[in-house]
């Protein structure tokens, strides 16, 4: 076995690796980049090595330095984690030529399933079922138009070096074919280098089942059954889960033995996914084949009460599989959500900052958390803005629903915007309850999942009135333990008063809506109205938030953190994110040139879609921002004029810029 690893990633799943190499007795080294310096897997590693600025071309991609990182600090072998060089052939044969092990499988297997058009060949060779469509070398654009209009509509566009979601394209009709190849084949250049696209016809209603597979140097190779990654949005998975529900033992076998084959027919070795789109009927076809362990692969850990980066290092140092496929058996039912800084009602708009307040739900055989930071940690532009994967366990599904529902209740993030309530709302939606699932699930259950009108309870405003006066209290009496006269009546903050009742009022504020909860102060708490409803309140409040809370007579668990003016209450297994009014603070006019555009994010400028003194309609796309790994479309707020751009193709622009200087029609 190796003494020392290098892992040529960051994030949650570098973490994830230093845990399982650690218990193997196994020294670690992280690599980082400059805006990785102070990384949670950089603090985790025995070891860390600089390679680079924040940007992934000059740090995490460049394979000449994670060689020689690896050389410097006598790493015997490279785990490259999920995206970045994972699949990179060049970088397998990197490791080769400089005498360090990659953990993963061969070059070949890699060449082979690089591409997508090529995999296809290789499966249809080995009898694996697959997708109607065109995988041919001819990237014409009239040409694949013209077998898109053959293969009929819907089809899907797919990058042929992608993955992750990107570079995929559904086109509903002939009209928009073209400017959706250009957009895939942008998005392909910039996250593959390669813009060479395939067509598939796109199932309607698909669910995405994929096989966990794993060879050894023996020729020997199993499957680690199935997970269900139909929960998608953007062609992203949001919702994991093993095994997949409604899968028969027969179709289980016959989908194992199809990706087992896949895996044999190009000598694989270490673990890999094989993806699968399934029809409602139960048949199946090839999608792809993921030559690397999956984000998603800890359901799959669950259910088999297997370490599957363990089975990684000891398959790479050379052993055999420790398990044959008639050892391997599913216990119970595993669910994964990726909790993600993100904006679900702006589209999933990725949100950066500092994550001001972390506090994850306890782990334990039930509860499963793997993240990459920790509280105080920054969101950057530069990576994916996944925060961690929760993973819940239990003996059944309905079981493992309930698990997860009350994970995501406890789970608490300040300082990013986050994707946890709409997490609770999928997993409760009665689509996803009852196992009624497709890629689509989340675009036909929208009116569930997005909600119009978030109005808060009475409860929600009173806790938050009793939060801030417990804070009060509790600064209060710091104060006075601080001070030379502790037990001085000027620290109080009882309200007292000679001959009456002390009075005010607190003001918060929840979108547009403005509510003052009035406070008359008591021996033993307070009296508390708001909206017309007075209860008897009083409570504790520890300094990270934690809240007991008596609202006449009844008790209730909640959360409320202070980040600046706002104040974020977690209560009932809600979030809800007020702000604080300060009543003697007067905000002044808004700024900002009408009609000006500004950019949601820091990114790049990479298309400049409308003219300068164009006249457009509302919602004419102008132009496209890339960030965070993401096309952004900036379109017209309504019909006006496009005066001008303030940046180029190319140019790099701040959070909050002004992109177009554009005059809505009068």
């Amino acid at each position: 076995m190796f003494e020392k690893i290098l892992i040529a990633n960051r994030g949650e799943i570098a973490c994830r690796v230093i845990k399982t190499a650690r218990r193997m007795g196994i020294r670690t080294v992280a690599v980082y980049s400059e805006a990785d310096a102070s990384a949670r897997h950089v603090r985790m590693a025995d070891e860390a090595v600089l390679i680079g600025p924040a940007s992934v071309k000059e740090s995490y991609l460049v394979i000449e330095r994670i060689i020689a990182a690896a050389k410097q600090t006598g790493a015997q072998a490279i785990h490259p984690g999920y995206g970045f060089l994972s699949e990179n052939e060049a970088f397998c044969h990197a490791c080769d030529e400089a005498g360090i092990v990659f953990i993963g499988p061969p070059v070949s297997a890699i060449h082979a399933m690089g591409s997508k058009s090529e995999a296809k060949k290789i499966m249809g060779a080995a009898g694996v079922p697959l997708t109607p469509g065109y995988h041919g070398d001819d990237q014409d654009p009239a040409y694949l138009h013209q077998q898109a209009d053959g293969i009929g509509y819907p089809v899907l566009i797919k990058a042929a070096a992608g993955g992750g979601g990107k570079g995929m394209r559904l086109v509903e009709k002939s009209a928009d074919f073209i400017e959706m190849l250009a957009s895939c084949k942008r998005e392909a250049i910039s996250s593959f280098g390669d813009d060479h696209v395939l067509i598939e016809k796109y199932i309607t209603r698909p669910r995405h089942i994929e096989i966990q597979v794993f060879g050894d140097t023996q020729g020997n190779c199993v499957y680690l059954f199935e997970r269900d990654c139909s929960v998608q949005r953007r062609h992203q998975k949001v919702l994991e889960e093993a095994p997949a529900p409604g899968m028969t033992l027969e179709r289980r076998a016959a989908m194992g033995k199809a990706a087992v084959d896949a895996a044999k027919a190009v000598g694989y070795v270490g673990a890999g996914t094989v993806e699968f789109i399934a029809n409602q009927d139960g048949s199946f076809y090839f999608m792809e084949m993921n030559t690397r362990l999956q984000v998603e692969h800890p359901v799959t850990e669950m259910i088999t009460g297997l370490d599957l980066v363990e089975w990684q290092l000891r398959v790479a140092a050379g052993e055999p599989l420790p398990l044959a496929q008639e050892q391997l058996q599913i216990r119970g039912h595993a669910l994964e959500a990726r909790i993600y800084a993100e904006d679900p009602d702006k589209g999933f708009l990725p949100s950066i900052g500092k994550l001001v307040h972390l506090s994850p739900p306890g782990e334990g055989l039930h509860v499963r958390v793997d993240t990459g930071v920790e509280e105080g940690d920054e969101i950057s532009p530069h990576y994916d803005p996944m925060i961690a994967k929760l993973i819940v366990w239990d003996q059944n599904r309905d079981r493992a629903l309930a698990r997860m529902l009350q994970a995501l209740a406890e789970y608490r993030v300040v300082g990013v915007s986050n994707n946890i309530e709409f997490l609770s709302r999928l997993t409760a939606c009665p689509a996803f309850a009852t196992a009624d699932l497709d890629t689509g699930l989340i675009e036909r259950e929208k009116a569930y999942l997005f909600p119009e009108g978030k109005e808060a309870p009475a409860e929600v405003w009173l806790i938050a009135a009793l939060a801030e006066l417990l804070r009060e209290t509790n600064r209060a009496e710091d104060k006075a333990a601080r001070g030379r006269d502790p037990k001085s009546p000027w620290h109080a903050r009882d309200g007292w008063r000679v001959n009456a009742t002390a009075h005010r009022g607190l003001i918060f504020r929840l979108g547009e809506v403005q509510k003052t909860v009035n406070v008359a102060y008591r021996a033993d708490g307070y009296t508390l109205t708001v909206d017309g409803r007075s209860v008897e309140a009083r409570g504790e409040l520890n300094p990270r938030g934690l809240m007991r809370v008596e609202l006449d007579g009844t008790r209730m668990d909640a959360t409320v953190i202070a980040a600046a003016e706002k104040r974020h209450v977690f209560a009932q297994g809600r979030a809800w994110q007020l702000a604080n009014v300060d009543p003697l603070y007067h905000a002044g006019e808004g700024g900002g040139a009408e009609g000006g555009l500004l950019a949601p994010m820091p990114g790049k400028v990479i298309a400049l879609i409308a003219a300068e003194g164009a006249t457009v309609e509302k919602g004419a796309p102008l132009l496209i921002l890339e960030a965070m790994k993401m096309e952004h479309t900036i379109t017209a707020p309504g019909p006006g004029t496009v005066k001008a751009f303030r940046f180029a193709v190319g140019d790099q622009v701040g959070d909050g810029a002004e992109l177009v200087d554009f005059e809505v029609a009068k």
